[in-house]
């Protein structure tokens, strides 16, 4: 692809129509490479993310020892059943937390020696509550720079020292997940409890996980708030069919309802396992018009030109639409309030802190918390030029923002191809 421009212009966006094919699921996919690293026999991926973030985790799995080929469209990986090829590595996993956490659940038992960094901000996220999970489980996790963040240091050791271990839930889902993925591997006998010491932010990500490993043999058990994972194999689907992203999504359904529409989006609907489809129920509840269908999500402005609704809605289910959410509420009548959101304290960026200061540029009035922000839209946006911290998602939720007669700027558009490489493409194409 050509070099991305330092800034990228937006111009006024009048009104929108049309459709737009959704890339995979980031969250879908790299869960799907490394079941299938793990598994027994090869899976062949289908519609899998061709974005920074997969790449990143393919390029960590070759460099373990599993084998994939790209053909026609597809990825089939060679499993190792459950037995890593390389015992000694480097690992460089950028800004990916699906990889950066997965994998250090999955090596920590593996009997291999491993180091795991990633760029500047990924030493910033926390991790603590994964490794002290892992490690009170006879793993030999440690930390090369400050105690808490990556990046990590793993030694050998291929055997747990109990039957049960804790898990945080309050700062990432992906912890959990992450444990989740790795234990049936080895699990003793009896198979292993894992308990959540607190409320789980972020729920339906988890429950994508167990969606998965289902698919891939394996079967966790629920007892209230504990996991019970058993001592199992992962075996191959054969085929798995990635499908499209839903917190991508999100742009477009939200450009539909803000924007005249409609904009529907396919790959993803009504029967998709990820969380983040349930960002349209909050459109609805603000006044868009919406429909579903078994593979697709249609969104439009509210009918006889009706404006848009503020809300007060909990997003714990919807934490990366979330961020789309807020910007919905610019083109709302009355002030929305997005709570439950404390999970973007850690995220590429503080997306709390990132989101109140670009909206504020255009000319909100905001309000934050340690787990809220409160938006108050302006009688008219203002022109700006929007930072976007090195944040994908940034940089696509303030292109939006040129559907309220203004042309916005984005700073470090090429941001995006974390995993939307052509999202400034697939939105030109709807525009009118």
């Amino acid at each position: 692809m050509p070099a991305s421009p330092a800034v990228l212009t937006i111009d006024v966006i009048d009104r929108t129509s049309g459709a737009v094919r959704l890339p995979g699921s980031k969250s879908i996919s790299n869960r799907a490479l490394l079941l299938s690293a793990l598994a027994e026999d090869e899976t062949t991926l289908i519609h899998l993310l061709d974005a920074d973030d997969t790449a990143v985790m393919r390029a960590a799995l070759s460099k373990l020892g599993i084998t994939s080929r790209a053909e026609a469209g597809k990825i089939s990986v060679i499993g190792c059943r459950g037995q890593i090829p390389v015992r000694t590595a480097r690992l460089e996993l950028g800004n990916a937390g699906t990889a950066f956490r997965s994998l250090t659940a999955a090596l920590a038992f593996s009997g291999g020696s491993y180091e795991l960094d990633g760029v500047s901000r990924m030493r910033e996220r926390p991790i603590a509550d994964l490794v002290d999970s892992l490690n009170r489980l006879g793993a030999r996790i440690r930390y090369i720079g400050v105690p808490g963040f990556p990046p990590l240091s793993i030694e050998p050791a291929s055997q747990l020292s109990s039957d049960s271990a804790t898990i945080k839930g309050n700062v990432s889902s992906q912890f959990l997940s992450g444990l989740l993925m790795a234990m049936p591997l080895v699990a003793p006998a009896d198979g292993i409890r894992l308990t959540v010491e607190g409320k789980l932010i972020s729920e339906p990500y988890v429950e994508l996980t167990l969606s998965m490993m289902k698919q891939f043999g394996v079967v966790v058990d629920r007892d209230s708030d504990d996991y019970v994972v058993p001592k199992a194999s992962y075996r191959s689907p054969g085929q798995y069919f990635v499908e499209g992203d839903a917190s991508s999504a999100s742009y477009f359904l939200a450009l539909g309802a803000i924007a005249e529409g409609p904009v529907r989006v396919n790959g993803v609907g009504n029967s998709s396992v990820q969380g983040d489809v349930r960002f349209v129920d909050s459109l609805a509840e603000m006044g868009a018009r919406v429909e579903c269908g078994a593979q697709y999500i249609q969104a439009g402005a509210p009918p006889d030109g009706d404006r848009l609704k503020g809300i007060d809605a909990d997003c714990n289910h919807i934490p990366d639409a979330a961020m789309t959410l807020a910007i919905v509420a610019l083109f709302a009548e009355g002030p929305s309030t997005l709570r439950n959101v404390g999970s973007w304290r850690v995220k590429e960026t503080d997306r709390i802190a990132a989101m109140a200061t670009e909206l504020r540029k255009v000319g909100a009035q905001v309000d934050e918390g340690k787990d809220w922000i409160r938006i108050v839209p302006p009688r008219q946006l203002r022109e700006a030029t929007i930072d976007t911290y090195d944040d994908h998602r940034m940089a696509m939720c303030f292109s939006l923002v040129a559907a309220g007669g203004v042309a916005v700027h984005i700073r470090d558009p090429g941001c995006v191809a974390k995993t939307f490489p052509d999202y400034f493409e697939r939105l030109a194409e709807l525009v009118r």
